[in-house]
């Protein structure tokens, strides 16, 4: 079954077979589907992804265009940014588990934040991105200019010479995303390391709240962003754990259905990576069926739940898609010959 250039889809092909591997495969399988009949993907990315260098994949898959748009906390967003500028930077620590609170005391006199085994480096990430950024808030002050929150960090990394990399350019989603001017929504930006910066200046009086517009406004914007995209073959959810980032954008076709009282067509898949198994009233581990009932998603829709680490299973996944993209009619293939194979295991 292996086919030239495609080792990751093989691998997953004939070893992930079933539980959590077959949830797996099968999201790949939908997620590849519904991009090779022309559809587009929207991707909401929870935790501390940036931080655990995502974007060494999901930077080419943004090339490549497997994702279409981002919903996206404020710390995925600067964390990108900082893995740019800082990598050479950043300290690890594989023994974090057996870490006393003296440890973590140590590691925070020596300027670090860290980030479960790895850590930010303040001085080279925060006050290097510092010196930048409040000057152009300060100037949008200046000059009576709103912006969304994402968009002073598209001017700002695209503006960045080379000689500021640390980090490899062609892995940072967030250059490759402002490159491409994908949507995206920064729900909570607030909640961020440079939320709080933001909100000491405004305190202090040398910038405008104004310059930076709202939560609300991203809304409004997703209503247009989500009508655009889910043209044609529609736009598919893949969500990265849970939290604003993935109930801010779900919930743009139930309000433009009953909120703005227009037809809107359904999410055309649906998959989310989340290691919190299924509870009561935890959104995080809600199985999707529950989104019927709110109208984000149908009885039709392709839907997986992958419970599982992010950090391995998203760039697993997308490692095979940028396989299929390049090889797509070998990648059809393989995908067909399995199918085949399972029709006579299936329960009748």
């Amino acid at each position: 079954m292996t086919g030239p250039g495609l080792p990751i889809l093989d691998f997953v092909t004939r070893n992930f077979r079933n539980f959590n591997a077959r949830s797996t495969r099968d999201a790949l399988y939908a997620y590849w589907d519904h991009i090779r009949a022309g559809g587009r993907m929207y991707w909401a990315m929870a935790g501390a992804m940036s931080s655990a260098q995502l974007g060494i994949t999901l930077a080419p898959a943004i090339r490549a265009g497997l994702i279409h748009g981002l919903s996206v906390t404020g710390a995925n967003l600067e964390e990108s940014l900082f893995r740019l500028v800082a990598h050479d930077s950043y300290k690890d620590f594989p023994d974090y588990r057996y870490f006393t609170k003296s440890d973590d005391t140590k590691i925070l006199q020596q300027r670090m934040r860290r980030v479960t085994d790895t850590s930010i480096p303040e001085d080279e990430a925060f006050r290097a991105v510092e010196k930048i950024l409040v000057p152009m808030w300060k100037r949008a002050t200046q000059n009576g200019e709103r912006r969304f929150w994402h968009e002073y960090f598209y001017e700002l990394v695209q503006a960045l010479p080379s000689k500021a990399f640390e980090g490899n350019p062609d892995e940072c989603w967030l250059l490759a995303a402002a490159k491409a001017n994908l949507p995206l929504v920064v729900p909570g930006h607030e909640d961020s390391t440079f939320g709080n910066i933001f909100a000491s200046h405004v305190k202090l009086g040398d910038c405008s709240a104004g310059i930076v517009k709202s939560g609300i406004e991203y809304m409004t914007q997703l209503y247009d962003d989500y009508r655009q995209l889910s043209k044609g073959k529609g736009i598919g959810f893949f969500q990265i754990g849970g939290g604003i980032a993935g109930d801010f954008p779900i919930c743009v076709v139930p309000s433009i259905k009953y909120d703005l009282e227009e037809k809107v067509r359904p999410w055309a898949y649906f998959c989310q990576i989340s290691d919190s198994t299924t509870s009561y009233g935890s959104y995080s581990g809600a199985t999707p069926n529950e989104k019927i009932t709110w109208d984000k998603l149908t009885e039709n829709t392709p839907m997986f739940v992958i419970e599982s680490d992010a950090t391995i299973i998203a760039p697993l996944m997308l490692s095979a898609l940028l396989e299929c993209r390049q090889q797509p009619d070998a990648a059809d293939s393989m995908i067909k010959q399995l199918r085949a194979e399972q029709r006579k295991f299936r329960a009748r």
